[in-house]
């Protein structure tokens, strides 16, 4: 289920909500800004794939949850319309610049290392993405096309939370093999956090 086949049904982009770690939940007030049924309206989120659950609530919002959050990276993903005017030094984590452009900078990385060692590219298996911290960039990343439509977007504080939760993920979950340890379906699956992160932080591909 991805946020494009919500708000195909919807009208609008779904809003996340919560920390994900445990379900992936998005809400919606649809209903009632398009005057629509907001029972008619579950009925047809629940008749899409991936859906494990809605709720209506209140009078007319939608709690929706989903099976596998990480099937959000089937989505195309762009860079926002925003132009950072954070300073490129210091290089330090007390600069928002640098952890945001070296959230970039660690992804390309990431895809760097995962072709040299061989990570397979094919077999995307969306549920491996079950870590807390790639389930908070995930998170993250399900606010993107919400923001892309609202008049107040707030897109610096979202690239920095969003880098911050990729740093977390990078450095506990890593996107490539340790060690012994060989490549494998997990690592895929982590690339193509890597490959999102990469397409939305604004950034150099090195640091």
């Amino acid at each position: 289920m991805t946020p494009e086949e919500l708000a195909a049904v919807l009208g609008e982009p779904p809003a996340p909500e919560g920390s994900w770690e445990r379900e992936a939940v998005y809400v919606s007030a649809a209903a009632l800004r398009r005057g629509l049924d907001a029972g008619e309206l579950a009925e047809r989120v629940r008749a899409l794939g991936g859906v494990a659950s809605v709720e209506v609530r209140g009078k007319g919002f939608l709690r929706i949850v989903v099976t596998v959050p990480g099937d959000l990276l089937r989505s195309a993903w762009a860079r926002p319309p925003f132009e950072p005017s954070w300073p490129d030094f210091p290089r330090t984590w007390d600069n928002p610049g640098f952890v945001v452009r070296y959230g970039h900078a660690r992804a390309c990385a990431a895809l760097r290392w995962a072709r040299e060692l061989g990570v397979p590219e094919t077999g995307f298996a969306a549920e491996l993405l079950d870590d807390p911290w790639h389930r908070r960039v995930l998170r993250a990343l399900a606010e993107l096309p919400g923001r892309l439509v609202s008049r107040e977007p707030g897109w610096e504080s979202y690239l920095l939370r969003l880098a911050l939760a990729y740093h977390d993920a990078h450095e506990r979950a890593p996107a490539v093999p340790m060690g012994e340890e060989e490549p494998g379906a997990v690592h895929t699956a982590r690339v193509r956090v890597a490959a999102a992160v990469r397409e939305v932080l604004p950034g150099p591909d090195r640091l």
